[in-house]
């Protein structure tokens, strides 16, 4: 993707997240998205078929990054020079959510949130599924697995809106109730 394509991806990010400050996802059109972006009905179309792929689109950019194997140094965190165990990785996972969290908020607000909710679980499984592997226990791995990802889910909802709380808090507080602590 060319610098004009992402300026134009950022503009409809931008204008959209704006829309949902004020309104309900159903209630947001395609056309009110293409003129506060200030772009042509064919630009959002070659771009995103939807409002739904849309709302997909920017959930799997912000994840993209979130979850990112390459750590680098960042604006608010550096974990690039660490050896990463799943505690480091989900304190990781959380600074990026923290830095996008005016996206972050504005989903979770909109009746969409469960969409997001389900991208974002996706993620959470791939992190969890591989630190499984070591863990000794009776319990089906399957559903470990299944209440980490929606606990970790929902502990993330709950701090979006509680954002008093650092992600090492989070973290910690998350890990105090999984296996893994």
């Amino acid at each position: 993707m060319d610098r004009r394509q992402k300026k134009t991806r950022q503009a409809v990010y931008d204008a959209f997240t704006a829309l949902l400050e004020t309104k309900t996802y159903s209630n947001i059109t395609v056309q009110e998205i293409i003129d506060r972006a200030n772009i042509g009905r064919s630009t959002f179309y070659s771009h995103f078929e939807t409002k739904d792929e849309l709302l997909k689109a920017l959930c799997s950019e912000i994840f993209d990054h979130v979850f990112a194997e390459d750590l680098t140094r960042e604006t608010t965190h550096d974990f690039s020079s660490e050896e990463q165990d799943i505690k480091g990785e989900i304190t990781h996972i959380l600074y990026h959510l923290q830095d996008n969290g005016r996206y972050i908020k504005r989903i979770l607000s909109c009746e969409s949130s469960e969409m997001f909710m389900s991208y974002f679980k996706e993620y959470l499984e791939k992190v969890f599924r591989g630190e499984l592997e070591n863990v000794k226990t009776d319990i089906p791995k399957e559903y470990i697995l299944n209440h980490m990802v929606c606990d970790f889910a929902e502990t993330v909802r709950w701090w979006m809106t509680h954002n008093e709380y650092c992600p090492e808090d989070i973290s910690r507080f998350f890990f105090s109730t999984t296996p893994f602590a």
